[in-house]
């Protein structure tokens, strides 16, 4: 056991591999639940999207609510090691972790066929279910292109890994700070509408 936790490759492979086993057994006692159709694909998919957002949203909820907040109490000498090794890490899981969400997301609202109709926010139909949904995928799609175009940019300037002055650095930190709260704070209704939508409409 230890061969598998010791490496996070083999504990993603050993958790790929155990949620496959559970879905056989799942099937082979229940008989229902079995992959295949339509259906068991869009669930797939959702699930996939779901993965996705808790990667996407659980970092980012790690830098305003553990990283952010803590910096000015790590001594200087120590700052490097979260500026070249940590950040840069956590940043490329964080925006992957939002290209794989928003992909998964509009490939599973074209399954269902609710794509048009959600980012419309349900206006040509009038169901609640679409709305919720599209206000949920509209907050989803500016956070997306929050992280890509305005906090990955600014952040490759703040952590050196592009040239930039001094006070560059300082305006773009603040800028991608700013940029990152406001994803924390649209993530908020973002997964209400997105829970709601499965669950109270």
């Amino acid at each position: 056991m230890a061969a598998i936790l010791s490496s996070l490759r083999n504990t993603v492979i050993a958790g790929f591999i155990l949620t496959i086993l559970m879905v056989l057994a799942v099937a082979g006692v229940t008989g229902e639940g079995q992959p295949g159709g339509h259906a068991w694909a869009a669930f797939l998919v959702r699930w996939l999207h779901v993965l996705s957002g808790v990667m996407w949203i659980g970092l980012l909820w790690y830098f305003n609510f553990v990283q952010i907040p803590n910096m000015g109490k790590i001594p200087d000498e120590q700052k490097p090691a979260i500026g070249k090794v940590i950040a840069p890490a956590a940043l490329f899981w964080f925006r992957w972790g939002a290209m794989a969400t928003l992909v998964t997301g509009l490939i599973l609202a074209g399954m269902n066929g609710y794509l048009v109709d959600a980012m419309t926010l349900g206006l040509q139909g009038g169901v609640a279910k679409s709305t919720a949904i599209g206000i949920g995928m509209w907050l989803g799609i500016i956070m997306w292109f929050n992280v890509w175009f305005v906090i990955w940019p600014n952040q490759k300037k703040a952590l050196g890994i592009v040239d930039a002055t001094a006070d560059e650095k300082a305006a773009a930190g603040r800028t991608a700070m700013l940029f990152s709260r406001t994803n924390t704070l649209l993530s908020i209704p973002m997964l209400y509408a997105m829970v709601s939508a499965q669950n109270v409409f």
